[in-house]
């Protein structure tokens, strides 16, 4: 029995140290030098895991990517955006449990624990999701060799709010005074992504981005479909159409923006699945076969 128990222990040892071999969590900015940072510290970071299993972060004080490295990298890395409505984010729901997914495919996954907008924490907070996706980006580029990354096929991939800040950074890497190369994707994956702040906007992202009175200059800036150009990486998006939290039209006026600038997209829209779906674990009916469509578009951009 003790040979059992000792032979056991070594196995669960072992798993363990590859596991911790094949993950770590890097921080997106140098010690004591976040961005806009207005140091309160009477507000802590919090992670919650109620009874339906999401864990939930709140709070963002120390903005990280968690890297997820396959057995076998295939050149191939996807920054993930974990959604919530720009309130918490749905750590396993739409962060890990996808980046296992990617790892299965060799693709390297980094999770983005980004800050969200907290004018109690930061200063202009509307622009601190986009500033650590746009870091987030640019410290996978400079360490490329250190992950077996291609430079050229590291792409982004957001649900819901998280969506939004992929489509925000797929739209806006080139704009403004923080413009830069190093953060550009080049490829999103849109997972029933907020993208309008117009019409057929999810309120709850607007409001915690911009406040309850943005001007109307604001609120398109933040509308992606209007900031599409000829610059905007190819997309895939995905979304259901009784999602009642973020309108399908979200992602419609999305593809519609890409293809009137001839950029490739691809559009998966099914007739069920509802808003959060994930990998679809506990869904019915076709939207369970996205991770399946989504392999394919990957492959079909020589991504695998």
């Amino acid at each position: 029995m003790r040979n059992v128990f000792r032979v056991f222990t070594m196995v669960v040892l072992s798993a363990c140290f590859c596991f911790s071999q094949n993950m770590e969590v890097i921080p997106l900015w140098p010690a004591g030098q976040v961005p806009n940072d207005l140091n309160n510290n009477a507000v802590q970071e919090k992670t919650e895991t109620p009874t339906d299993g999401i864990t939930r972060v709140s709070n963002v004080k120390i903005p990280t990517m968690t890297v997820y490295r396959p057995d076998k990298p295939n050149g191939t890395a996807v920054m993930i955006c974990p959604g919530g409505g720009y309130w918490i984010l749905a750590w396993n729901h739409e962060g890990t449990k996808v980046a296992e997914w990617l790892n299965t495919m060799g693709i390297t996954a980094f999770v983005l624990k980004y800050r969200l907008p907290d004018d109690k924490l930061w200063a202009n907070s509307a622009q601190v999701p986009l500033a650590d996706a746009m870091q987030g980006m640019k410290l996978i580029r400079q360490n490329a060799e250190k992950y077996k990354i291609i430079p050229t096929k590291i792409g982004v991939m957001g649900f819901s709010a998280g969506g939004h800040l992929a489509a925000t950074l797929a739209t806006h890497w080139h704009q403004g005074a923080t413009a830069s190369a190093a953060a550009k994707p080049d490829f999103s994956i849109l997972m029933y992504p907020v993208i309008t702040y117009g019409e057929n906007a999810h309120r709850g992202s607007a409001e915690r981005q911009l406040g309850k009175n943005p001007t109307r200059s604001l609120l398109e800036f933040y509308s992606n479909e209007t900031q599409v150009t000829e610059k905007t990486p190819p997309s895939v998006l995905f979304h259901s159409t009784d999602d009642l939290a973020v309108p399908v039209e979200n992602s419609l006026l999305y593809y519609s923006a890409l293809k009137k600038f001839k950029i490739p997209a691809e559009l998966h829209i099914y007739p069920t699945g509802e808003h959060g779906f994930g990998m679809a674990e506990k869904q019915m009916g076709s939207v369970k076969t996205w991770p399946e469509a989504c392999q394919r578009w990957l492959a079909g951009q020589g991504l695998l």
